[in-house]
């Protein structure tokens, strides 16, 4: 992993000024963080053209995280540890989850392009995007560090950004911070443990 990343995982979990929990059956995986207040509303567009928020998804347990199409490693690995923490949990279970994946690069990130990438890693994730200004209040609210990085590469730059997942409650609350790389096993534990404790 890229030092940046380290130093950008390393900044959310100072901000937030807390933890993982040990691990064990009881114990959660990732980061407790519900006693936190940050967040918002993440009023954006769907890869459908629809404007949304979470106020939408009341009701079921939120998965959120921010990243970019073109993002070469973090992005799809993300993407695929939560299908398969999905796959990993029984139906009545996954249906109570709506994986929402947010751009940080609307320059390149058009609608077509975000529902034919998320959907790639399962039929219901959600990919969101907005104007720079939408994006840019969005990530601030959830605390979320994102800046171009110019490259040599195809495209022109990178987009460096925070590597973790949130998980939000059927009330809009704010419950875990998962890190990036989290088992897809930690993750199936984690939203199942919240489900039995609410």
């Amino acid at each position: 992993m890229r030092v940046w990343r380290l130093w950008l995982l390393a900044a959310l979990l100072a901000v937030v000024g807390c933890q993982p929990e040990k691990s064990g059956e009881t114990a959660f995986r990732g980061t407790d963080i519900s006693h936190e207040k940050f967040g918002g509303l993440l009023e954006l567009t769907d890869h459908n053209g629809v404007k949304r928020s979470l106020k939408d998804f009341r009701g079921k347990w939120v998965l959120l995280f921010f990243g970019y199409t073109h993002c070469p490693d973090v992005c799809p690995t993300t993407l695929s540890d939560t299908a398969e923490a999905l796959r990993l949990m029984t139906q009545e279970q996954a249906e109570q989850v709506q994986v929402i994946w947010v751009s940080v690069d609307p320059e390149r990130d058009i609608p077509s392009m975000l529902r034919d990438y998320v959907t790639y890693f399962h039929p219901d994730f959600l990919s969101m995007t907005g104007t720079e200004a939408e994006i840019s209040k969005a990530a601030s609210d959830f605390r979320i560090v994102y800046r171009r990085h110019v490259t040599s590469g195809v495209g022109g730059y990178l987009m460096d950004h925070t590597a973790g997942s949130y998980v939000i409650d059927p009330n809009g609350k704010l419950r875990l911070f998962l890190p990036f790389a989290i088992p897809a096993q930690d993750m199936a534990h984690d939203l199942r443990l919240l489900m039995q404790k609410r």
